[in-house]
């Protein structure tokens, strides 16, 4: 990460490199040279937790962070026109998860799984890259603190009763300081639970029939 941000954007870039784990994860699932890769996938709780955290992330984005964005923007056109590249961005990946989950279904689709993964990855991959090069400097320059703990309530408040399976999902792979970062935020008793009962129960969870 090159930019110099005033704001702290480090929990979004940890879930940005996550969701790319989890493409890279997908790929070799669905490349095996054994198995159903249909079979593979559709049983794979990697699959639904991928699927569950985009959306979580996204929704938030869209509810919370968008329209803030675009109220500071009003009288900006040019960069409202990057927002909507967001926006439309967004726009494009539910289909494809869809087309995913349709083909898995359908074993007269077998064919199109690989070719539908790599439109997803290429497709999510190309946005977040976007997101990162060109709209989080538009959004650092213009949001306020309290619009982005705003954000952060709006996408813990979608996680819900799954914090103690998604933290640990998202930390898996994060640096150390990162992790340092975010679990610093907790309370001591929230990150002793983090340590001594999320990250263990997570790590006897077989997401992909790969390993990493």
């Amino acid at each position: 990460m090159s930019t110099t941000f005033k704001h702290d954007f480090t929990m979004m870039f940890v879930i940005h490199d996550a969701l790319r784990r989890e493409l890279e994860l997908l790929a070799r699932t669905t490349a095996r040279g054994t198995g159903d890769p249909r079979r593979l996938v559709a049983g794979a709780a990697g699959w639904e937790m991928f699927k569950e955290y985009l959306h979580v992330h996204h929704g938030a984005e869209d509810e919370a962070l968008w329209p803030q964005v675009r109220q500071a923007l009003a009288d900006r056109p040019a960069d409202l026109a990057l927002i909507d590249a967001m926006e439309t961005e967004h726009a494009t990946i539910d289909p494809l998860l869809d087309a995913v989950d349709a083909a898995l279904a359908d074993p007269a689709r077998a064919g199109d799984l690989g070719g539908l993964v790599d439109a997803l990855a290429t497709g999510l991959r190309g946005h977040l890259k976007h997101e990162e090069e060109a709209a989080l400097p538009l959004i650092d320059s213009v949001v306020t603190p309290e619009q982005l703990q705003a954000f952060g309530r709006a996408h813990t408040a979608r996680i819900g009763d799954g914090t103690p399976r998604y933290l640990p999902w998202v930390l898996d792979g994060a640096s150390t300081r990162n992790t340092d970062a975010i679990l610093g935020i907790l309370p001591p008793p929230v990150r002793g639970l983090y340590n001594d009962a999320w990250v263990p129960s997570y790590r006897r969870l077989e997401r992909w029939p790969v390993s990493s």
